[in-house]
């Protein structure tokens, strides 16, 4: 089976590549290395992929129709994972163009590739819980109300899955759509709070804490996360019902963390107390996620694995070994 990987550099999709090559599929994978954050990890991720036979990469950008034109042309897959998105709520802020090309003209161009594609099986893509907004009701449910986002970022995971709903009911383009929850593990992201955080109590500086600690994520372990993906990228949506080939589900842990039990299972890990700098409530940030999986758990026997008291020691091992620390 061959499949293409869209932002195969990134965290979740280098992981997902990694997991596909593993069990014998090809993998052709796409991504701009643009600096949003260290291209130098985003390298290295790749350069653990690059060895194998049954990979191949592509640097590209989704919003470039030649550039994805050119990795399907390559290798027509039968599936596609896509990926590639222009990620971070705070970010959004600042630099709203961003969002609206590789979000929304990237998601559109990936759309349209897979429409014209002969043979696809399924186009499985990338959400968020971002798009749960400020949502009160927990856990967070598919069948909620996601019409009132508090970020750009959310606002244009959102309009992704109306694009994509309104492929499959024109064209009968089959897709699922995975609202990531709070992904952490090694090889992550540096603008994520785990390595922010890391980072700042290993060189004794202090970790911003925001709406003074009262926060939960629904922390979700990488692993746990690829073995959903894979999972549901193998099961396309049925066609020919009284419903388009689309669905949505929440993939995460199904148990919110406070966040000041976060910092102190990594303070534990890394051996060191963190100085917290207690701050107000971020614009675009919520204070709290939490996954209803009842739908993935039902349809493909999805069920997380990894506690933070395991995950967050595996990701500290991790940073250690990579900056050699």
């Amino acid at each position: 089976m061959r499949y293409l990987v869209t932002g195969v550099a990134g965290f979740i999709g280098f992981h997902t590549a990694k997991a596909l090559l593993a069990r014998g599929e090809e993998v052709v994978g796409l991504d701009n290395l643009n600096d949003y954050y260290s291209v130098r990890l985003k390298r290295d991720r790749l350069a653990q992929l690059q060895d194998e036979k049954a990979f191949s990469f592509l640097q590209g950008d989704i919003a470039g129709t030649s550039d994805l034109q050119k990795a399907i042309a390559s290798a027509p897959p039968q599936r596609v994972i896509h990926l590639a998105a222009q990620a971070g709520v705070r970010y959004s802020l600042e630099h709203p163009e961003a969002y609206v090309h590789s979000n929304l003209v990237g998601h559109m161009a990936v759309l349209e590739a897979c429409r014209h594609l002969d043979g696809l099986e399924h186009l499985v893509y990338a959400s968020s819980s971002s798009v749960y907004g400020g949502n009160e009701k927990l856990p967070f449910s598919e069948e909620d109300r996601v019409d009132k986002p508090v970020s750009l970022y959310a606002a244009t995971k959102k309009a992704d899955e109306l694009l994509s709903y309104s492929y499959a009911h024109l064209y009968g383009l089959p897709q699922t759509g995975l609202r990531f929850f709070t992904v952490y593990g090694p090889w992550g992201r540096p603008d994520m709070a785990l390595w922010i955080f890391t980072k700042a109590i290993l060189a004794g500086e202090p970790i911003p804490v925001f709406n003074n600690g009262r926060m939960s994520r629904d922390f979700t372990f990488i692993d746990d996360i690829v073995a959903g993906v894979l999972a549901v990228a193998a099961g396309a949506p049925p066609q020919g019902g009284k419903e388009p080939p689309h669905r949505i589900y929440n993939i995460g842990n199904n148990k919110p963390e406070r966040l000041l039990d976060m910092i102190a299972i990594l303070e534990s890990a890394l051996g060191k107390k963190a100085d917290k700098s207690f701050l107000p409530m971020q614009p675009g940030d919520v204070a709290a996620t939490y996954a209803d999986i009842s739908a993935i758990q039902r349809d493909f026997g999805f069920s997380p694995r990894t506690p933070l008291a395991e995950g967050i020691p595996a990701f500290v091992a991790w940073y250690r070994r990579y900056h050699k620390l």
